[in-house]
């Protein structure tokens, strides 16, 4: 469904509008300041009407999200472009080392007596996890997901405080 542009809103001080950090609150202006505060994670914005856009400055180097008069654009990293290299790096960062451990467990086995015979085998599998877990670690710092706040969010909805 394409949006109308009549229903479009400019970013302003005057309204109000969902949060891009936790996607639950909504931003307002600051009493006397020019800046933004989430209302569910505390997140403060500094704005830049000209260029229809909110900057986080708590976090280094700083998120930027565009407002398109509808919702906010991906986050940007300020001074920092991620390209292919990156992504190629983080496949090897978790392929390699896991590869290499495997490998070794399969020419050098130990032999089936032996009680901890197991001990390879798992180790290749612990190796894969912990690197996948250290890239999806640095990927939600690096985005900022806010995932303590999806699960307050949760818990206020079971609760009863969120419709």
């Amino acid at each position: 469904m394409p949006k109308s542009p009549i229903l479009s809103t400019s970013l302003n001080f005057h309204e109000n509008y969902p949060c891009p950090v936790c996607r639950v609150g909504k931003i307002s202006q600051m009493l006397m300041m020019e800046a933004m505060c989430c209302d569910f994670c505390n997140e403060i914005f500094t704005v830049n009407l000209e260029l229809q856009q909110v900057k986080m400055p708590s976090r280094e180097p700083p998120l930027v999200w565009n407002w398109d008069g509808f919702r906010w654009t991906q986050p940007q990293l300020v001074g920092i472009e991620l390209g292919w290299g990156y992504g190629l790096s983080a496949i090897a960062f978790v392929i390699l080392p896991t590869t290499l451990i495997g490998v070794t467990a399969f020419y050098f086995p130990p032999h089936s007596h032996v009680p901890l015979s197991w001990i390879p085998f798992v180790w290749t599998v612990l190796t894969f996890l912990s690197h996948l877990g250290i890239i999806i670690w640095i990927f939600i710092e690096v985005y900022q997901i806010p995932i303590l706040a999806y699960f307050r969010a949760i818990t206020r909805w079971q609760n009863g405080l969120i419709r």
